[in-house]
């Protein structure tokens, strides 16, 4: 019987208008591979794109990149690879041959695209769908112990771990993470498992801050603004800790940043809610504080699989359903609303 030319995929047919939809089966190139998706993850960025704020989900569009599942065909110059493989993928889909490829820096390459984005640039189908093809180079073979569910979290994984890399951790150091969401959380693992001697935690949701807990948090902070840095100076003996990790995006929160490392200290930007903040430039130059971007992910995957699967990088509890593809407009409507108490929503073609 011959192949089904069509399969079934989350659709964004127009902004805030999710749609379950047959689109045409994704062709498979020499260097592609064509994957099964069980698993993929709603990330926040989806959220921003369902309702058009980002303007980086164009419709028609088939979101999702946090994805796993198993090969269901390579193509012809594929090798490492077969029918049958558990697998995940990298969302960033780079060149391997700009400048900043050869230098290790995929995240910043120079013909950069993202699974299930559409934007002025380019429009690549993502894994919101039965089957997903994907270039051969950002595949990885998964772990055996390693579900599909926990496989989908990878990605956000792999930005928390790539944050606390180019933080420069090199161990017994203070740190304090602000904002307790899924990036955050992971973060905070990140720079436990870096060998941060103290790490806080900040929000001002207090369900988020139990999250925590759960997941190996020892001091949270459940204040933010001039409360949030007047109780970090005074757990440090007013110096500040060395390394504040920002995953919000929001100009109270990345001041609040600068205001609470001390004297040479560190602040990474993770978040980018807001596309503008305003920089207190002398204090961040009196101080000689040291502010460093980080942005997705460059070659984190294998270890991000190794922490996951050995249990060092706790996932599952912020998994807060596993729910089929099908449900996927009700999950987005609930997680655009900001209902309490939802953090990773994982959608399933298979079940």
């Amino acid at each position: 019987m011959a192949e089904a030319l069509n399969l079934k995929a989350l659709l964004l047919t127009e902004y805030s208008q999710l749609a379950v939809a047959e689109v045409p089966r994704p062709d498979v190139a020499a260097n592609e591979v064509l994957v099964r998706v069980e698993a993929c993850g709603i990330c926040g960025s989806d959220v921003h794109g369902y309702d058009g704020s980002s303007g980086r989900r164009i419709p028609p569009i088939v979101m999702g990149h946090e994805a796993a599942g198993v090969v269901a065909s390579v193509g012809a110059g594929v090798t490492g690879f077969s029918e049958g493989d558990r697998v995940t993928f990298d969302s960033t889909v780079y060149c391997g041959k700009c400048a900043y490829c050869l230098r290790g820096e995929v995240n910043l390459c120079s013909d950069r695209q993202v699974v299930g984005v559409s934007c002025g640039d380019y429009r690549r189908a993502g894994a919101f769908a039965e089957f997903v093809s994907v270039p051969q180079h950002i595949v990885y073979r998964l772990p055996d112990q390693l579900g599909f569910p926990e496989a989908a979290m990878l990605e956000a994984v792999s930005v928390a771990l790539h944050a606390v890399r180019v933080t420069q951790v090199k161990g017994g150091e203070t740190a304090l993470v602000i904002g307790a969401g899924m990036i955050g959380l992971l973060t905070m693992q990140a720079a436990q498992i870096a060998g941060c001697s103290r790490v806080m935690i900040a929000d001002v949701d207090e369900t988020r801050l139990e999250l925590a807990k759960k997941v190996g948090a020892t001091e949270t902070l459940l204040l933010s603004g001039a409360e949030l840095v007047a109780e970090v100076l005074r757990r440090t003996n007013g110096e500040g800790v060395d390394l504040a990790l920002e995953a919000v995006g929001r100009n109270e929160t990345v001041s609040g940043a600068i205001d609470c490392v001390r004297k040479g200290g560190t602040v990474t930007l993770v978040g980018n809610i807001a596309k503008e903040v305003t920089l207190p430039l002398q204090k961040v130059v009196t101080r000689e504080i040291r502010l460093q971007g980080s942005c997705s992910s460059a070659g984190e995957y294998p270890q991000a699989m190794e922490l996951v699967a050995s249990g060092q990088m706790r996932v599952k509890p912020l998994i807060t359903a596993v729910a089929p593809l099908s449900d996927g407009p009700e999950w987005f409507e609930r997680l655009h609303s900001r209902e309490p108490n939802l953090m990773k929503i994982v959608l399933s073609p298979t079940i």
